[in-house]
């Protein structure tokens, strides 16, 4: 139980370190506006500094392809339009339960717009028993609870594909925009971290998913909230950098150490475009640099930054969205909309969320069910671990 009164003592000393701390993000933000107009200047030879030097370069840096002031407004999107959405949601394994498996649940969603159709509001829930699936990431060092979570980022990309796919042939809706969305990066950065072998299962079904979606010319578009992202102010690193080259690894091996190109950190990409664009515009084009991109065969990351009115927003497309400008303009136009209708985040996304989600009550209820199966099946001494029963049940 938390004590607030020893809590509150301890607030004093938090307000005076976030005061502080704005004072030298004020700071930060006016100088990385200077190297902002400064590298506008001289984008081009930055560029190309850039790629002559990519090898030696150890920070994620992207690549402007269009001018860095850019500030495009969005198009209004068509009235009849579809967009699709998937999100995926967990029951991770416990030797404290009555079982040890885990349950794998994707949200799916399709919202029909000037239609007069139903929606798709479902989710498609898979349980995971065999000792394959349980112990078979260990030999390459990953817990069953991080593969977990890695397969249904896989599960949630290959139902994406299916459902939009599924849609686009229906009948009387081959020429009706749409419009496929998910929460989160197209970036996987955890891929960076595993065995060839691992990554091998994870990432070929994820561009297969987006491979279908580009031969239907469904657009997908990664919708990020809050982002962290740093991969635009890192570019301006290349103009800060004191030496006469970008040669990371001969004068600043160690990345984590403070090195002289670090003046802007900890400020966001998002921070910075904030006192550049209006709500319902967006910034320009990027294209990302990340090492794990190489990876993705023809299947490269572009983002933009969008305001969507309540924050700055990253966007992310595979290369055949952004290469197509009729295609990436569309897209974006039927994002903001569904921004507008979620009242700041897209409704779509949320509504797949929210059918994923798997709560204490449907948690309950599934090991409810696996009980009466188990004891169906002859097996006795069915329950949870003493540890669970007490927590479940405290005196206090």
């Amino acid at each position: 139980m938390l004590d607030l009164t020893k809590l509150a003592k301890q607030m004093q000393g938090l307000s005076q370190h976030l005061t502080q701390e704005a004072a030298a993000s004020r700071q930060r933000l006016e100088l990385a506006q200077q190297h902002f107009q400064n590298a506008l200047k001289c984008q081009n030879e930055l560029v190309q500094r850039q790629e002559k030097w990519r090898d030696r370069i150890l920070f994620a840096n992207a690549t402007p392809l269009e001018p860095l002031n850019t500030c495009i407004d969005i198009p209004i999107p068509p009235k009849i339009h579809t967009v699709i959405a998937t999100d995926g949601s967990q029951i991770s394994p416990s030797h404290h339960e009555i079982a040890y498996c885990y349950l794998l649940n994707i949200g799916r969603v399709v919202l029909h717009y000037g239609q007069n159709r139903y929606p798709v509001l479902d989710s498609l829930p898979e349980i995971f028993y065999r000792p394959e699936d349980l112990y078979f990431s260990r030999k390459w060092g990953i817990r069953t609870e991080e593969w977990m979570s890695f397969c249904r980022t896989a599960s949630e990309a290959t139902v994406l594909a299916e459902l939009a796919c599924g849609v686009k042939e229906d009948k009387g809706t081959e020429e009706v925009p749409m419009l496929a969305m998910v929460d989160g990066s197209l970036i996987y950065w955890f891929l960076e971290q595993l065995p060839s072998q691992a990554r091998d299962r994870i990432l070929p079904p994820i561009l297969e998913a987006w491979q279908k979606l580009c031969d239907a010319q469904i657009p997908l578009i990664g919708y990020l909230s809050a982002s962290r992202n740093v991969e635009g102010i890192n570019f301006l690193r290349l103009l800060a950098c004191p030496h006469k080259v970008p040669d990371c690894a001969s004068f600043c091996p160690n990345q984590l150490e403070k090195v002289p190109c670090k003046v802007f950190e900890p400020l966001r990409d998002t921070t910075v475009l904030s006192t550049l664009l209006k709500p319902g515009q967006r910034s320009c084009l990027w294209r990302s640099n990340v090492r794990i991109l190489d990876l993705y065969q023809n299947q490269q990351i572009y983002f933009c930054y969008v305001h969507v009115g309540t924050e700055i927003a990253r966007i992310e497309v595979p290369s055949w969205v952004a290469q197509n400008i009729t295609m990436f303009d569309q897209a974006l136009g039927l994002m903001l909309a569904q921004v507008q209708k979620g009242y700041g985040y897209p409704v779509a996304i949320a509504e797949a969320h929210n059918q994923a989600v798997v709560r204490g009550g449907d948690k309950t209820r599934f090991f409810a069910i696996l009980e009466r199966e188990m004891i169906k099946a002859g097996i006795k001494n069915v329950g949870t671990s003493y540890k669970e029963a007490k927590k479940r049940g405290s005196i206090a």
